[in-house]
């Protein structure tokens, strides 16, 4: 799917790049297909899901 060079491996999402950025509804479109979500959560071109990666309020509160 991809048309950049060297082409981006679907099993490394740092060296995909985003085609379409919808900030204001929370997704952005990769060069892979693949969806990913403000919360941390992807939605993968062959319908697989993962699950946001979620910091608990208690880290939080010492990043702060």
């Amino acid at each position: 799917m991809c048309s950049h060079q060297p082409s981006c491996s679907s099993s490394d999402i740092r060296s995909t790049h985003v085609v379409a950025a919808h900030p204001e509804q929370g997704w952005s479109l990769l060069c892979d297909g693949a969806i990913v979500f403000d919360d941390s959560g992807e939605l993968l071109p062959d319908g697989r899901v993962v699950a946001p990666h979620r910091v608990p309020a208690e880290r939080l509160a010492m990043a702060a």
